[in-house]
């Protein structure tokens, strides 16, 4: 696949409403690709981008006369897989099937753990992973014949694992509406973390689902500063949208909690308890944390962003987070990858709980109920991988490149 073209390489400066500033090849590319700078142009990796508007008359990849680049558009591709469940068996994540609805995710994190995935399908961890997305309208149907199917053990399905279920594009797609509906009639549980008040779009099936023991949701709060969350997850909702998000859900009787994921040493760890009190008060029951991942390509993307955005505290930030991880930036080990290990580790563990049991964020249920589970009839032809949604949207491309699963990211 092709990459964007004025935004192959990299590091660049901010763009508008991106977390990430490069685009660099994914790992399984041969060749890296380079902007082409007519004679006669300035160089604009040199200098910062500027912010575009429609009318600005130019073509799609040109690059202007004083400089600048056309703004990054989000591209949505049709994917056809032949199953839309995923199974893993990490002995530290508390699910064992998940759901992704999209791959890539527009929000932007820069911190996303789920961006190296995007080398599978010949694209970049980077801006590709925020802007090249591709989105599975079959998904409801596919899942229908998987629930169906003969010795199905019912247990709750994750969403918001690998791409965030409610990302922008969901509101033209409503692909996750459309799997929760199923959820819904069949009996069958779900779990749920989004950074996006576009839940509450589905109050009415949540509220139902919740009516019987069937779902339970987590927003994802990683700071109560605008200005930070503009930067490091440029297009999720604003934080006191999720704490909206949050008290609305609450009040319509649904499970909610919050996530404080990922925490970054020097960043936004000062905020751990003005967060978690505010969810709190918002309607929050319970909550959990996750220290800063940095696997892959991540690590390379975090740096950049980090340079650029906090150059004063960069090396701080990378320092006590190799302190939060017995020495290195990164720890893929299980258990160790959530919550790091040694002294610093511990105290911020220590810290969380004590703030958990003085607001009372521990007082909702873990168990859902897989006992009112009723196997979904197939209609007549129906079956993995055949069938066609007719929802429209999208370039309604089918997906292209390689052929390989995810990278296992759990």
């Amino acid at each position: 696949m092709e990459q964007n073209s004025a935004y192959a390489a990299g590091p660049r400066a901010p763009t508008k409403g991106r977390g990430t500033l490069s685009n660099r090849s994914g790992r399984f590319e041969r060749f890296s690709r380079e902007p082409a700078i007519p004679h006669g142009v300035r160089d604009w990796t040199r200098d910062r981008v500027r912010d575009w508007a429609p009318g600005d008359g130019m073509p799609d990849g040109g690059i202007s006369g004083d400089g600048g680049v056309p703004p990054l558009r989000t591209t949505v591709t049709h994917e056809r897989p032949k199953r839309i469940l995923t199974r893993n068996q990490s002995p530290d994540i508390p699910f064992d099937r998940s759901i992704n609805p999209y791959r890539g995710c527009e929000h932007g994190c820069v911190y996303c753990y789920a961006r190296p995935a995007h080398a599978y399908m010949g694209l970049s961890a980077g801006l590709d992973f925020e802007s090249r997305l591709f989105a599975k309208p079959d998904a409801a149907v596919l899942l229908r014949w998987e629930l169906s199917r003969p010795g199905y053990d019912c247990a709750p399905i994750a969403f918001g694992t690998n791409t965030d279920p409610y990302q922008p594009i969901e509101k033209r797609y409503a692909i996750t509406r459309d799997l929760l509906r199923l959820l819904l009639e069949t009996g069958h549980p779900a779990t749920i973390v989004t950074k996006s008040h576009l839940i509450v779009r589905d109050l009415d099936i949540l509220a139902a689902m919740a009516a019987r023991g069937l779902v339970k949701v987590a927003l994802s709060v990683t700071t109560l500063d605008r200005g930070l969350a503009r930067i490091m997850e440029p297009r999720a909702s604003t934080p006191q949208r999720r704490l909206d998000a949050i008290r609305l859900l609450s009040e319509a009787g649904v499970p909610t909690g919050v996530m404080v994921a990922p925490v970054i040493p020097a960043i936004n760890d000062e905020q751990i308890e003005t967060i978690l009190a505010a969810a709190a008060h918002a309607g929050a029951g319970e909550t959990g944390y996750i220290l800063l991942r940095l696997p892959g390509e991540v690590a390379g993307l975090f740096r950049e962003w980090l340079e650029t955005h906090f150059p004063d505290r960069a090396s701080r930030v990378l320092s006590r987070l190799a302190a939060l991880r017995g020495g290195r930036l990164n720890d893929p080990r299980f258990v160790h990858r959530m919550r790091g290990k040694g002294f610093e580790a511990d105290l911020m563990k220590q810290r969380f709980e004590k703030t958990v049991r003085r607001l009372g964020l521990n007082r909702l249920s873990s168990k859902l109920r897989t006992d009112l589970f009723v196997p979904p009839a197939v209609p007549p032809g129906g079956g993995g991988g055949s069938a066609r949604s007719g929802r429209s949207g999208g370039s309604g491309k089918s997906a292209t490149g390689r052929d390989r699963r995810q990278l296992s990211l759990f």
